[in-house]
């Protein structure tokens, strides 16, 4: 049997595999930005992992390439001499900055819209644990998720009490002191928020 006819499949189906989880990694880190995707956003915790397969794969894509070439084997190992520290490195990084997974504290539906809801998350702080709001936008695929306001989760005055939809485009906040925020949601779900809001 000629294995070698395996070859260039094998390759081109590695290189795919390597180019697609790198556009994967890119995609999930820019999703941590406002308005990023709900579902790129739930691969937070495992970029590291992703990227050791995309490591691995581009490796053996480069191994598996042109039998006759005489690059593979130190291009293969120019990658792992670069790539295997980096994840090294990365990972330790990583675990030194690991902190507690956001707490997802409330969720609500908008009136009249089953496409969009607030969600209230407790998230780490420094000295004090932060609450925010957000506003989910979409459908479960394409789902955004949009920053309304932060407040301070320990605080006996702008601490958040309460938030609720006071219209299907317009988020009202309470703070513990009683103070009110209320915030228009832009047609694609967006908040407009004010200068200076956390």
């Amino acid at each position: 049997m000629d294995r070698t006819r395996f070859r260039r499949p094998s390759a081109y189906l590695l290189l795919a595999a390597a180019v697609a989880l790198g556009c994967t990694l890119v995609a999930a880190v820019e999703a941590g930005e406002d308005g990023g995707l709900v579902l790129l956003r739930r691969l937070d915790g495992h970029l590291l992992p992703l990227a050791w397969l995309a490591l691995a794969a581009l490796t053996g894509a480069i191994l598996l390439g042109p039998p006759k070439s005489r690059l593979r084997v130190p291009l293969a190992g120019l990658v792992l001499v670069f790539g295997v520290p980096a994840m090294l490195l990365a990972g330790f990084l990583s675990a030194a900055a690991d902190r507690p997974e956001p707490r997802v504290d409330a969720e609500a539906a908008a009136p009249g819209r089953a496409d969009r809801r607030l969600v209230v998350v407790t998230g780490p702080g420094y000295p004090d644990p932060v609450r925010c709001v957000y506003v989910h936008d979409g459908g479960r695929l394409l789902e955004r998720s949009w920053l309304a306001r932060c407040f301070d989760g320990d605080a006996q005055e702008s601490g958040l009490a309460e938030a609720v939809w006071a219209a299907g485009d317009r988020l009202r906040m309470t703070t513990a002191g009683g103070q009110v925020h209320e915030v228009a949601v832009g047609p694609g779900g967006r908040p407009e928020r004010p200068a200076g809001a956390r």
